[in-house]
Parts: C-alpha cells; sequence; structure tokens
C-alpha cells in the first residue's frame, strides 16, 4: 500500500511510533503511530484552553475565514485523503470520496453560519429595559469519532465549533488513526495561510479507551461530542453529567423502511440494496429491516435476494473502480455479523449470503457476502443492532402495525417510507421515532444541511445543519435599563426604600 506516497502528497511524514496501523482490505500494516500519555493529552487539552482565550475574541467571520481556507485545502487533496480514508477504514473509493466532500460541504455550511449566529431581541414587560438573548464561546470541545466515518464526523463537529468560537481535541478511533493525523496535517496548513490562529485549535489525542475516559472527564472540555457504540454512549453520558458537562451522543442505528403496496419497486429496492450493503454494511444509517406489506413480502425478498446476489461479484478490494462492497473493519466484526445470523435461523423462513469470501486470497481480512433474512415477525434478535451487512425482511397487514414494528426497536436514528401516497408519507412522518424521516429515499445518506441525530438509545444529539450550532456555545439572557428614574422590578413587584 503506498501510503508513503499518498501522506508525501499532503506534506505529511509517515508516523513512526509502537502502534500498528492497519488495514483491513488484506489486514496488512500500513504504518505505526505514537498513543498519547495522560500527560500528553493534559497537555493539549492545557493548549486547547489557552487557544480558546485568544480565539473567541476573534470575530466570527474572521473565525470562518479559517475554516474558508480549511475548505479550499480540503479541495486541494480531495482524492489523497480519500485514497487514505478508503485504506485505513475499507470503504470503496467512491464513498470515500463523498466523505471528504461532505467535510468540504460542511466547511462551506460553516463559513455562512459564521455571520448568522444569531440571538434575540425579547420583549420586556418593564418601561425603558431592553432583553437580548446572547450566544457566546463554549470553550474547548472534545470529539470522539469511530472508524466507519473517520474524518467527515470530527469535520461537521470541528467546523461549527471553529466558528462558533471553540478549540476541539479530537480523539478518533484507534482503528483509523492515520486518517485523523492527515487531517491535523491540512489543517495546519490552512493557519499556515491564515496567519495569526493561536496554536492548538485542534489537536489529535491516539489512543484507546483510558484515552477517550481522560477525555470524556476532562472538566476543562465542557462539550464532549461522541459517536459510537449505545454501550459507549452510555458510559461517556453518565461520566460528563457526574460533572454536569455537557454530552453531544450519536449512538446506534436500527433503521428500516417501510414498504406500502403503493410503491414504486424501481424506486424502492435501489435505496434499499445500498442501505444495506453501502460500507459494508457498517453505518449507523444502514438499513437493518425492511418492513413490507404482506401481499408483496415474498415478492420483495425474492428481488432482495436477487439484487444482493448480483452483488456478489462486486465485493472485492476497495480501491477498485467497479467494486461496491469492501471489507468488514476486523475479525470480530466478522464473528458478531455470524452469531447473530446464528440465533436469527431458529425463527428465520430462509437465510441468503452471510459467508466470509475472498479468504483465499485475503486470508487476513474478513470479506462477507451481505445476508438477507426473511422473518415472519420481529424477534429479539432483531431489537439487537449488528454492524455487518445483514438486513431482515418482515411482513405487516396495515401501515399501524408497520409502524409499531418500526418503533418497538430501543434504536431512533433514521427511517423511511416507500409509497406514492401521499397520506401515508405524512402519516409516518408524524408518527416515526426517528430524529431522520425519509420519503421515497433510504435511510442511509444524509445531507449536511439538515440536522443529523437520532432518538432514544440513538443519543439525542443534533450535528450539521439547522441550529446545531447551538451545541458549541452557551446561551446567555441580558437585560439593560437606559431609564434615569428608579427601575422597575418584573412581576410588579413593589420594593420602596
Amino acid at each position: 500500500m503506498d501510503v508513503t506516497g499518498i501522506l508525501n502528497s499532503i506534506n505529511m511524514a509517515l508516523p513512526s511510533g509502537d502502534v500498528p496501523a492497519c488495514t483491513p482490505i488484506d489486514g496488512s500494516d500500513i504504518g505505526h503511530v505514537t498513543y498519547d500519555s495522560r500527560e500528553t493529552l493534559d497537555a493539549k487539552v492545557a493548549a486547547a484552553v489557552d487557544a480558546f482565550h485568544v480565539w473567541r475574541e476573534v470575530p466570527a467571520p474572521k473565525r470562518g475565514e479559517l475554516v474558508r481556507i480549511f475548505g479550499n485545502v480540503l479541495r486541494d487533496h480531495k482524492e489523497p485523503l480519500a485514497q487514505l480514508v478508503t485504506i485505513e477504514c475499507g470503504k470503496i473509493i467512491e464513498e470515500g470520496r463523498g466523505e471528504v466532500q461532505e467535510m468540504i460541504d460542511v466547511c462551506d455550511f460553516a463559513v455562512g453560519l459564521s455571520r448568522q449566529l444569531y440571538g434575540l431581541t425579547i420583549q420586556s414587560e418593564r418601561p425603558q429595559h431592553t432583553m437580548q438573548e446572547n450566544w457566546l464561546p463554549l470553550g474547548p470541545v472534545g470529539v470522539i469519532s469511530a472508524f466507519n466515518f473517520p474524518v467527515a464526523v470530527w469535520a461537521w463537529n470541528a467546523a461549527l465549533a471553529l466558528v462558533c468560537g471553540d478549540p476541539v481535541v479530537w480523539k478518533p478511533s484507534e482503528k483509523t488513526p492515520m486518517t485523523a493525523l492527515a487531517c491535523e496535517a491540512l489543517f495546519n496548513q490552512a493557519v499556515l495561510r491564515y496567519g495569526g490562529a493561536p496554536d492548538g485549535l485542534i489537536s489529535v489525542a491516539l489512543g484507546a479507551r483510558e484515552i477517550g475516559e481522560a477525555l470524556v472527564d476532562d472538566t476543562r472540555l465542557p462539550l464532549i461530542s461522541a459517536t459510537g457504540s449505545v454501550p459507549m454512549g452510555r458510559a461517556v453520558g453518565s461520566s460528563v453529567a457526574r460533572r454536569f458537562g455537557r454530552a453531544l451522543l450519536e449512538l446506534g442505528g436500527n433503521n428500516a423502511i417501510i414498504v406500502t403496496p403503493s410503491a414504486d419497486l424501481d424506486v424502492a429496492l435501489p435505496s434499499i440494496l445500498f442501505g444495506s450493503v453501502g460500507t459494508a454494511g457498517q453505518r449507523c444509517t444502514s438499513t437493518r429491516r425492511v418492513i413490507v406489506h404482506e401481499s408483496m413480502h415474498d415478492r420483495v425478498f425474492a428481488m432482495l435476494a436477487e439484487g444482493v446476489d448480483a452483488l456478489t461479484d462486486r465485493i472485492g478490494d476497495p480501491r477498485e473502480e467497479g467494486i461496491l462492497i469492501g471489507p468488514l473493519i476486523d475479525k470480530r466484526s466478522f464473528e458478531a455479523m455470524q452469531a447473530t445470523l446464528a440465533n436469527v435461523r431458529r425463527d428465520a423462513v430462509e437465510v441468503i449470503g452471510g459467508q466470509r469470501v475472498l479468504q483465499d486470497h485475503y486470508p487476513d481480512a474478513y470479506y462477507a457476502a451481505p445476508a438477507m433474512v426473511k422473518l415472519m415477525n420481529q424477534t429479539s434478535t432483531v431489537h439487537m443492532e449488528t454492524f455487518a451487512p445483514l438486513t431482515y425482511v418482515i411482513p405487516y397487514q396495515d401501515l399501524n402495525e408497520a409502524l409499531n414494528i418500526h418503533n418497538a426497536v430501543p434504536q431512533g436514528l433514521s427511517s423511511a417510507i416507500m409509497t406514492t401516497d401521499v397520506r401515508e408519507a405524512e402519516y409516518f412522518k408524524q408518527h416515526s421515532d426517528c430524529g431522520i424521516a425519509n420519503v421515497n429515499i433510504g435511510t442511509s445518506g444524509a445531507e449536511i444541511g439538515g440536522a443529523f441525530g437520532g432518538e432514544k438509545e440513538t443519543g439525542g444529539g443534533r450535528e450539521s445543519g439547522s441550529d446545531s450550532w447551538k451545541a458549541y456555545m452557551r446561551r446567555q439572557t441580558s437585560t439593560t435599563y437606559y431609564g434615569t428614574e428608579k427601575p422597575a422590578l418584573a412581576q410588579g413587584v413593589k420594593f420602596d426604600v
């Protein structure tokens, strides 16, 4: 793997250290990194605190200028960074390019936002008083990201945090350290072009769980934004709450598409297949469940089975054009998929796919054929998210039953309905319990213009889009009296001295 050449193209030397960084493409080492200690992490957080005191005083549009420059640096280096994303996390190169484009898009979004951090003017009940709602920089932000989107999720947080006045200390997944270091190097190029930005605005802290725990427990970080599993989020949320910090959590998904009798299957099937197998089923928005009207259950399952079978020849090295499914991130993920399949076979009408493939060519990597499971009802196994290309096809009788099945799982991230009936579409949007509810598109693939996140065990967080910037700022209510007589008290209270 020509990782050295890729890093050279973004003006970054191959890092050295004693911890191997591996590629899931063939299981080989692509470099070595050095993990942070508690002491080096402490120094990075301290530098972020110092940077905050300087950066918060810079006008927000000037902060946006740095983010604009960073977006242009990303444009200049889109292809090598995309190649590195593909090598390190295993997603196909087209998705790697899309992920870097998402970084560029959120930079553009944040630049515009830097002139729109609006507060309110509030009507006071007292004469000659004005009230305002002000939004002020919050402080250094800790970001913990997952392997499946090794750069985009950090960019969602970093771009907004920077225009809001907040430095970022980033702990990436230990499975994808090289992409994080590459992003840090590219950001440093933007800082040089910008001139005058304080040191410590962006830093990367590498390490395993103990470094993440230290970041979460650090009271100098008023906000922790964490993306990962539900158990991880439960630990992060409770730890941050104990110190009265804020937690922005993006956790598990168990996303479903409801297919109604009026659905246009030429529209529905491609969306279901991409949602099921994109990123080898390793997206929090991957389609895990297809809830199909009973009159179409057999037909839709047969069509999906045919589609999955056709995809078998498109599994392979994700750097190659034409490949649509790359490897699972590691052996542990493959074993989790097999354990789930073993559990669900007891209740399944039919199971296709799910086996390991290409092991002769890639003995140290884990490629899996997508699995489709035909069920007659939603079992307890279905309630658990399995991070793999594994999709359940379940029948329903009427739309209320479909929504009951849909909402029964503990996760609440993304949902969709396939219908040409506007009444069904609007009813679904009102009654889906997810943070994302789509009509005639799949569950997977979100634009940065809309706030991203979900409910229930998905954590309740929202990133990018809409008013998500408010998570990175603190709200202040201010009242000013401009009269010359004794000021009135609120609620008509009299206090005459």
